[in-house]
């Protein structure tokens, strides 16, 4: 058996990405009536987080501060959830992005420096205790 390379791994994980689009489009039929007075999104987790009862739990309380709530969980890594269009109003009060479709830590600025400046001082260390050995 052969391991894919690079081009191929991309290709196969385009080709599945398309699959759970089009999924999720047959799954996710509306009427007019949901769309003048409901607004929906799919949330994401990349490692399956969904299939944890409390991670699915905790995103359902995280969602509900903005005013989400569950419609259906399609598997492990995806969970659809609707609103009414007036929450939007409250949207400058949210403590998270109303809008994010993948939950988890976000990078900021600060916390990209203070990795950075962790992996060079372990670089740093690992270098100097090589050299200390070598002599």
């Amino acid at each position: 058996m052969s391991v894919p390379t690079g081009g191929a791994t991309a290709a196969i994980t385009a080709a599945a990405r398309r699959r759970e689009e089009e999924e999720e489009e047959e799954m996710t039929a509306y009427d007019g009536q949901d769309l003048n007075s409901w607004e929906f999104k799919i949330v994401r987790s990349e490692f399956g987080r969904f299939r944890n009862y409390q991670a699915v739990q905790k995103i359902c309380q995280e969602e509900a501060e903005s005013g989400w709530e569950l419609v259906e969980k399609f598997d492990s890594s995806r969970l659809r959830f609707k609103r009414r269009v007036e929450r939007r109003s409250n949207d400058h009060l949210a403590r998270l992005d109303p809008y994010r479709t993948s939950p988890g830590f976000r990078w900021s600025g600060a916390s990209s420096a203070l990795l950075i400046g962790v992996i060079l001082l372990l670089v740093a260390g690992a270098v100097t205790l090589l050299i200390a050995y070598k002599k």
